[in-house]
């Protein structure tokens, strides 16, 4: 904790007298993160992080960067990369305002990118090297690693698809479009019987008689219906299987 403290004590002065600019504007006046403000902007981040927010942004510096593997920035920098850019950096954004104080007693806090970063005394695996930078729209605290989201696990990328399958269906199905929904339905657990092999049993059993069911049905709205109950049955089957391995 007094390392913390130390931290705290050694803040730019000027860093604190620039609180009416966004988390952007901070980065990218400051020449130690250059490389952060390329990526924000390559990633198409700068019209969401200099947003109304608040954001906490546990921000890499450019020797963070250096660091990595040669190749590694240059890599994510190419439009073809600009998912994987994405999802790093926004595993380094937090909603809500964290400041220094918050982090001694948290354990965790969920990112944009949707998984959870360890927080304390440190960040992932990398220090804090200064702390509560003020902007308008949030708070900046620097850290000297880049901060890599783990791997999704094959349920949390099966919880994705049944998310954005029932999202689109759901669109479909109230613009009068039942075939349209069940069609998307089945595509979405398709392809997960398919690519998703280490789910719970369960869970693919549930889409397998989904699937079953929806084939004998002749009406369009049966079908929807058929394929919404089995990706719901799913869909709870992996959250309780997520919850007993985080318990």
């Amino acid at each position: 904790m007094g390392a913390l403290l130390l931290m705290i004590s050694i803040l730019p002065v000027h860093a604190q007298q620039r609180a009416h600019e966004t988390v952007v504007d901070i980065a990218a006046g400051n020449e130690q993160f250059s490389i952060l403000t390329a990526a924000v902007k390559a990633a198409g981040l700068v019209e969401t992080l200099g947003g109304e927010g608040p954001f906490t942004v546990f921000a890499p510096t450019d020797d963070a960067f250096s660091a990595l593997p040669a190749g590694t920035v240059d890599h994510l920098l190419k439009p073809e990369n600009r998912d994987q850019l994405v999802s790093i950096l926004t595993y380094h954004v937090v909603p809500g305002r964290i400041k220094a104080s918050d982090l001694l007693g948290a354990f965790s806090a969920e990112t944009v990118n949707g998984q959870a970063v360890p927080i304390g005394l440190r960040v992932g695996e990398a220090n804090v090297i200064a702390t509560d930078i003020e902007a308008s729209n949030g708070v900046i605290h620097v850290i000297d690693a880049v901060l890599l989201p783990p791997e999704p696990t094959a349920s949390t990328k099966a919880m994705r698809m049944i998310d954005g399958a029932i999202e689109r269906g759901v669109m479909l199905y109230n613009s009068g479009q039942a075939a349209a929904c069940a069609a998307v339905y089945e595509v979405a657990a398709s392809a997960i019987l398919m690519y998703e092999e280490n789910l719970p049993t369960r869970a693919r059993m549930a889409l397998r008689q989904a699937m079953k069911d929806s084939a004998r049905m002749a009406s369009a709205d049966d079908r929807a219906w058929a394929m919404r109950r089995g990706l719901d049955q799913a869909a709870m089957v992996l959250v309780a299987s997520t919850h007993r391995k985080e318990g």
